[in-house]
C-alpha cells in the first residue's frame, strides 16, 4: 500500500512546470501512487504519458484541461508576481516606471 499523495490546489495546479511529474498529475488527480500506475500500465490513464528512461511525465496543458481549469485564472497571475521571498515583480506586460532625465545646470 502506497502513502497518501496530498492533493493539490487548483491554483498548485497551475502553477506546476510544463511537464509535471506523473505524481504530481496524481496529487492534482487526487488519486493514490498505486492507482495511477495501474491506470498507466493498463493503458487507461486518461491523459498522455511520455518516458523519458525511467521517468514519466504529462503535459500541464492536457492535465489543465482534464480538470476543466483555465490557466488564465488571476491566482495564477498574482501568484507569479511573486518570488519566493514574496517580493512583488515586474509582469513582462507591464509598463515599468521611468525616471525623467535630470539636466544640471551650469
Amino acid at each position: 500500500m502506497t502513502a497518501p499523495i496530498e492533493p493539490l490546489t487548483p491554483e498548485q495546479v497551475l502553477l506546476l512546470p510544463a511537464m509535471p511529474a506523473v505524481k504530481q498529475a496524481f496529487a492534482a488527480m487526487n488519486i493514490s501512487e498505486g492507482t495511477g500506475y495501474a491506470l498507466i500500465r493498463q493503458g487507461e490513464f486518461p491523459i498522455e504519458v511520455l518516458e523519458f528512461g525511467r521517468a514519466k511525465r504529462v503535459r500541464k496543458a492536457d492535465l489543465v484541461s482534464f480538470l476543466g481549469l483555465s490557466e488564465s485564472a488571476a491566482g495564477v497571475q498574482s501568484a507569479a508576481a511573486t518570488d519566493d521571498d514574496g517580493a512583488p515583480r515586474v509582469q513582462p506586460e507591464a509598463p515599468s516606471e521611468q525616471s525623467a532625465p535630470t539636466h544640471a545646470s551650469k
